[in-house]
């Protein structure tokens, strides 16, 4: 398998598999990838994903077969999510590649432990939260490869640091360290030392004391109003909002405020 799967507590696990190589993406990796998030997803007992990678690195771009297969002039695979009928309105934002990862209810951190390039990059920038072991590196890639901004980053990546920023980045497809990426906002730098612990730790702490209901509501919400105007997005909050009153979270989250005591939600 190119990917391992590993859960303690609420927190699931994702781990990149292919050490070495320094995890470079294959079609494997991302069919298995793509399974576990869903698995993940539906699973009642999982509140959190964290997706890391084995051995020193965390991805390293699409492994070179390939790339050289590209070079050759092989056609790769779809990029297009596979559907029963192809979706329409805002869904169609979701079935690509990786921005189906904006769909997931449940909070997805990037713990970046290693290396991150090219198509690593791409899926990361889809995730929730990107953590980053301080002294580690990455790089964009494409320009420096004769290829271009693939895979929705051209659309994400401004949404993050910035258009300045972005094309920067990709552009020059220059090597940043954790400090500088942290600086552009996009990621935020962990020590080295128990890095993982500490992105896994983090995730558990935000999934345990708030309504995982809310959460993938509100997920829902900030993703969704990249694609609507201020009135469409007030009009649904609204909804939610009445929506939330008569569930089973809201009702706790009111009790254990006034009760001074630990949060029991059950995301109804």
């Amino acid at each position: 398998m190119d990917i391992t799967v590993a859960t303690e507590g609420r927190v699931r696990t994702i781990t990149l598999n292919r050490p070495d190589r320094l995890n470079a993406w294959t079609h494997r990796m991302e069919a298995e990838f793509r399974r576990a998030i869903e698995a993940a997803d539906v699973d009642e007992g999982v509140r959190a994903i964290v997706v890391t990678g084995a051995g020193r690195g965390f991805c390293a771009g699409a492994d070179m077969d390939i790339l050289e297969a590209g070079a050759a002039g092989a056609v790769g695979e779809p990029v297009v999510a596979p559907a029963e009928s192809p979706p329409s309105g805002i869904e169609a934002n979701y079935a690509w590649k990786f921005s189906y990862l904006l769909r997931v209810r449940k909070p997805i951190f990037v713990a970046i432990n290693g290396p991150i390039a090219g198509i690593g990059l791409c899926m990361a920038v889809f995730c929730d939260f990107r953590y980053m072991a301080e002294g580690q590196r990455l790089t964009t890639a494409f320009a420096k490869r004769g290829l271009i901004a693939e895979h929705g980053i051209s659309w994400m990546l401004p949404r993050l640091v910035g258009p300045t920023n972005a094309l920067d980045l990709l552009l020059s497809a220059r090597t940043l360290v954790t400090a500088e990426a942290a600086a552009l906002g996009l990621v935020k730098a962990l020590p080295s030392e128990g890095f993982l612990s500490k992105v896994q730790a983090i995730a558990r702490d935000m999934t345990e004391n708030a309504s995982p209901r809310s959460i993938g509501v509100i997920k829902r919400q900030v993703y969704d109003s990249l694609f609507q105007d201020l009135n469409t997005a007030w009009r649904r909050a609204d909804e939610e909002m009445q929506a939330s009153f008569a569930s089973e979270d809201f009702r706790e989250g009111v009790a254990h405020f006034l009760e001074k005591r630990p949060p029991a939600f059950t995301g109804r």
